[in-house]
Formats: structure tokens, sequence, C-alpha cells
């Protein structure tokens, strides 16, 4: 089997696993840049409830991101994966079928309660070796991206062919075919990756929530994610009130999108080959700062709020796409399921609080209040970026060991933190592994198995 490249199975994993995660983002979005029209057909519509129809997925979402991975490694990823999908298509059922904005909460709700990310990335980590692991999950968050972009450009089609019960019947349909695709494309785990490395350990969840740099990048995306949300309940109504007819808004977000997607890559590559990533990274948390500025300053003209929304964007995809290799880096040895798992839940509870605020904005302030207070919260972003520790170039491995006592572990712990280039260093003798993470262009990797497996 190759080392230098995915083998068959990985392939296989990364692509089916990537296609039903995308799938099930793109039910989950789709109804962003629609839901603000027709929605108000919807018998019970308030602004409030609007908001709480388009985030409610979020806060069963963050309930439940945990104990659903945590559930997967003691009963099998792929069934609790399915149990987690089949959730989702009821949900998508019962919003289908509502004729109130009630109804459509409910079934946003259980929507969310088929909370599979973190069992999917688990599954995609058993499948794969720890040199090709990067390569699969970059497949995964790949397709989470182009299905947010498809969403936006889809959603509004779709909606105006079928009307809204026709968006959430669609969804359901989309889940039918990603639980096809977990049953009979994607294939059996061969082997588990070391648990630190991909699920939640609830011993380790509260001393990580205190974690500084960690805690910068959680409450990051809660505000990132609360703002997209928030935005949402009002753009669509703003863009049909300067004459662009709902059916024609993909037209508006495809260019929009992929200009911004333009944008941001070269910003990326300077970032990476200059190591100026924390500058850009606070660069374009202001960049988001100053579009909600502009939507909220401007006049509601059509090509203020094009401007505004482009830098919006453009500020939104670099965020999204670096925030996870960040997290990656920062995170400690052997607890990145957890670190990963924390930072899901604030995403999704950031997408639930920006509906019910946005909702609580609108109703009593005017929906122009949404842009203002976004970029209050995104203006303390910025604060709390500038003052994050320049990013450390670093690679996180787990080694199979031998040691199986305690005071042996901590023995060759102490050895191994003292090597040229190693960084971090955590034992785990009760799982034969260990966790390390290690600045490549200096550490003696074959030195450390090694150490790690004494004869």
């Amino acid at each position: 089997m190759s080392t230098t490249g995915l083998n068959n199975i990985e392939k296989r994993a990364a692509f089916s696993l990537a296609t039903v995660f995308g799938l099930r983002m793109l039910g989950l979005f789709m109804i962003l840049p629609v839901f603000a029209i027709y929605g108000e057909q919807l018998i019970g519509y308030s602004p409030i409830w609007l908001g709480l129809a388009i985030g409610a997925y979020g806060l069963t979402q963050a309930m439940l991101q945990i104990p659903m991975g945590i559930l997967s490694d003691k009963y099998g990823r792929k069934p609790i994966i399915l149990i987690g999908l089949v959730i989702f298509c009821i949900g998508s059922i019962v919003a289908a079928m509502s004729e109130t904005i009630y109804g459509v909460v409910i079934g946003r709700c259980i929507q969310g309660m088929g909370a599979i990310a973190s069992a999917v990335l688990a599954l995609a980590a058993d499948l794969s070796r720890e040199e090709q692991r990067p390569k699969v999950m970059a497949t995964i968050g790949m397709f989470i991206g182009l299905s947010f972009t498809v969403a936006m450009v889809v959603g509004p089609i779709v909606a105006e062919i079928f009307g809204l019960s026709g968006l959430f019947w669609f969804t359901a349909v989309l889940t039918i075919l990603a639980m096809v695709m977990i049953q009979f494309m994607v294939p059996d785990s061969v082997h588990k990756a070391p648990r630190g490395d991909n699920v939640a350990l609830p011993a380790q969840i509260s001393r990580l929530i205190k974690h500084p740099e960690l805690t910068r990048l959680n409450w990051g995306v809660f505000i990132l994610h609360m703002a997209l949300t928030a935005c949402f309940i009002t753009l669509p109504k703003q863009f049909v009130d300067n004459g662009l007819a709902l059916e024609q808004h993909w037209q508006l977000y495809l260019p929009v999108l992929l200009g911004s997607f333009f944008i941001m890559v070269p910003f990326m590559i300077f970032a990476i080959k200059k190591q100026r990533e924390k500058q850009m990274f606070t660069f374009a948390v202001a960049l988001l700062t100053l579009s909600l500025l502009l939507m909220w300053l401007l006049p509601s003209g059509f090509w203020f709020l094009v401007l505004s929304l482009g830098l919006f964007f453009t500020a939104f995809n670099y965020l999204e796409a670096t925030m996870p290799s960040i997290l990656s880096r920062i995170a400690p040895a052997g607890v990145k399921g957890s670190v990963m798992g924390i930072y899901s839940s604030s995403q999704f509870l950031g997408a639930f609080t920006g509906g019910l605020l946005g909702g609580v904005l609108a109703s009593n302030f005017g929906e122009k209040s949404i842009f203002l207070v976004m970029a209050l919260f995104s203006l303390l972003w910025v604060l709390a970026a500038a003052s994050m520790k320049p990013l450390k170039k670093s690679k996180s491995y787990s080694f199979a060991t031998n040691i199986n006592t305690e005071e042996q572990a901590d023995d060759i712990a102490e050895q191994l933190i003292n090597m040229p280039g190693v960084l971090e260093a955590t034992l785990m003798h009760s799982e034969a592994v260990a966790y390390m993470k290690v600045d490549e262009k200096l550490v003696d990797l074959q030195a450390v198995r090694s150490l790690l497996n004494p004869v």
C-alpha cells in the first residue's frame, strides 16, 4: 500500500464521507437564502419565530454533538451515523408537513438532533492512516464549504419550483441518499484511530474550555456563525426590496461566493508563505466587522448590498477555512477529538443564538439593527484576535507503544519532551498510544519510535 498517497480504502472513505457530510449540510443551509421570504406565509409568523426556525437546529446540534461521538465509540460509527440520518430525515418531513412556523421550528430542532458530525469525522479517522488523515479531513472540509455555496444557489431555485415544503422534502430525499451511501459505499472500519484523535473525552472537556488560545477560537466561530445566521434574517428581504426577485438570488450568490473564494486564496497562500497567519487572521476578522458596519451605515441600495456581501463572504470563507487548521495546531497532543467537539458545538450554538438574537433585534429595533449588533460582537473578536500568540509550525502524530506501566510512561514522556523538535508528548499507557506534537524540521522520528518501543 502506498505511503505517499491515499490508498483505495482511503479514497472511498474520503469521497463517500465527504459527500454524506455535504448532502446533510446542504439540507441545513438551503433554508438560509429563502426562509426570510417564504416564512412570512406560515401561520404564526413573527421575526422572532423566523429567527428560531433558521437557527433552531444549532441548539440541539450543539447539545448532542459530543454525546453522539461518544456513542459511536461505544456502539460503532455506522449505526450511530445511520440513526442520526434517520432522525434528520424525520425532522425534514415534520418541517415539510407543517403549515405553521412552530411546526417548522420543531422540525428544525429534530434535524439538529441527528448530530453526526463527530461520528463521521471519527469514522474518517478510523479509515485513514496517520500520515494520510489530513488529506481525508481536508476533503471533507472542502465538501462542507462547497455545500454552502451550492445551497445558496440551489435553495432559491428549489423553493421557487416546489415551495417551502418542497425544500424540506428535497432535504429528506438527500438524507435518504446519504443513508444509502453510508450503508453501501462507505468502507467498514478496519481499525480504530486512537480515541483522543477523534472522539471527545468527557474528562478533558472542562480543562480545554478554560484554555485561553482555544477559547479565542471557540468564541470566534460562535460569533462567525451567529453573524451569518442573523444577517440572513434580513438580507433576502433587502434584495427583494431592491428589485431582485427571489428566484434570481442565485445569480447574485454564485458570482459573489466564487469571487470571494478567488480573492481569499491568494491571502491564504501569502499568510502561510510569509508566516503572517496571525496578522491575516486578524485582518479577516476586521474585514468581517467592516462589512457588517457597511451593511448598517450604507443606504439599502442594491450595489451597496453587493459590495458589503462580497466583503462579508471573503472574510467568512477565509476564517471558515483557516480556523480548523489553526485549532489543530493549538490543540494539546492527544485531545484533538475533544477540542473539535467543543469547537463544533460552539459553531452550532452560534447559529442558534444568531437566529434567536436576530429575530429579537428585528422585532424590537428594526432589521438594520442586526448588522450593528453583529458588528459590535465582531469588533470584540478583532481585539481578541490581535492578542493571539504567534502560531508555531507543528504537526501532530500518534504512535503505538509497548510501554505498559505508569512509571515507565512518565519517564519516557520526560525524555521525549527534552528531545529536539518535540513540542508536546502525552503517553496513554492504558491505550498503548503516545500523542505528540513536533517540529518536523528538528525532530528525529526514528529516535522517537525507538524510545516508545523499548526492547
